[in-house]
């Protein structure tokens, strides 16, 4: 008589496998094979660690591009250093007299090259006008040239290089050709040209005029290849798709998405135009000489150069700060607007 015991109808469970059933019921898994009239058992799941991750409020705010370049300039060293030389040349050009109440224009030949005294830190130049008020003064002209030009030559390079840029084609092709031209001609030598033709109209505008005439090519190339990129970005389709105007295109979604780079660049040739006025003065063609300038007071001190050196270097070295903490900021600008940089 055959053994029945495993013909019976109740449920196979864990504890009466034989060892061939034991083959086929592997241990953990007999929970899983049930049989009818057998119940089924679910562990409970604890749940609490998903309870709270969904209980996390994102209430962060986005960012933008200009917010991460703000906490990646706050720490560099170098954008406080260069910020507060630019804040000090320009309360230089601003208020001269919070640093100084003696006239740049009054010289006493008595005093010719006399070192530093009490109330004249720096000494006298050879005509005996007091060195300390006048490279006081003197940041008044250089900053103000270097500010006007670069906003002069930020407009029409941004007006010339978003026109070509956006429309393309046969405006593109005009306006580049155009561009080409006075890129081919050196800065500070066409402004020694023009300037010799208006040599006795010399005025901040006179110099701010010339050097933006021929300044703004750069800045036209770099708006030129901005927008080119972002017109084909996919914000722009969209703003097509739903109808908006070319002109709501080019200024509302275009330009502030292309400015990194313009601001980046007009940082570092407001530097740049700040030496060509000084230039053009240093040559004695730039500023008249009842507006005091670092150029010409650069010049008039190298005739003293071997027995005065210091005459030369206070006008010298302020220049040489001044157009290097606009070029620093520029490039710390740039570094933290390139998120290539940032990860670095």
């Amino acid at each position: 008589m055959p053994n029945n015991e495993f013909h019976t109808n109740h449920s196979l469970g864990q504890d009466d496998q034989t060892p061939d059933q034991a083959h086929f019921f592997p241990q953990g898994r007999g929970e899983a094979l049930v049989r009818p009239g057998q119940e089924h058992f679910i562990a409970a799941t604890d749940e609490t660690g998903l309870g709270a991750v969904d209980a996390v409020a994102d209430d962060s705010a986005p960012t933008s591009m200009w917010g991460e370049a703000w906490r990646d300039l706050r720490r560099r060293p170098l954008f406080w250093v260069s910020a507060v030389l630019i804040i000090l040349a320009l309360l230089l050009a601003a208020v001269p007299q919070l640093f100084t109440s003696t006239d740049p224009q009054f010289c006493v030949l008595a005093n010719s090259l006399d070192g530093p005294q009490s109330g004249h830190p720096f000494g006298f130049d050879r005509q005996g006008c007091d060195i300390f008020a006048r490279t006081v003064y003197g940041a008044r002209a250089s900053v103000a040239v270097g500010v006007l030009t670069t906003l002069l030559v930020a407009l029409i390079g941004t007006v010339f290089g978003a026109l070509a840029g956006f429309f393309g084609g046969i405006m593109d092709t005009i306006l580049s050709r155009i561009t080409d031209m006075f890129f081919a001609i050196p800065l500070v030598l066409a402004a020694i040209v023009v300037m010799q033709m208006f040599k006795e109209h010399r005025t901040i505008v006179t110099v701010v005029l010339v050097l933006g005439l021929f300044g703004w090519t750069n800045i036209a190339r770099i708006t030129r290849g901005a927008v080119m990129t972002a017109k084909n970005e996919e914000y722009v389709t969209s703003a097509r798709a739903l109808g908006a105007s070319k002109a709501k295109i080019l200024l509302s979604h275009i330009m502030p998405n292309a400015a990194a780079p313009i601001i980046v660049y007009a940082t570092v040739a407001l530097g740049t135009f700040i030496v060509a006025e000084a230039t053009l003065s240093f040559l004695g063609i730039g500023l008249p000489p009842s507006i005091v300038s670092w150029g010409a007071d650069i010049a008039k001190a190298q005739t003293s150069l071997r027995t005065q050196p210091m005459v030369l270097f206070y006008p010298a070295m302020a220049l040489a700060l001044t157009v290097l903490s606009f070029i620093m900021m520029g490039d710390v600008v740039r570094d933290a607007l390139d998120p290539k940089s940032r990860k670095r």
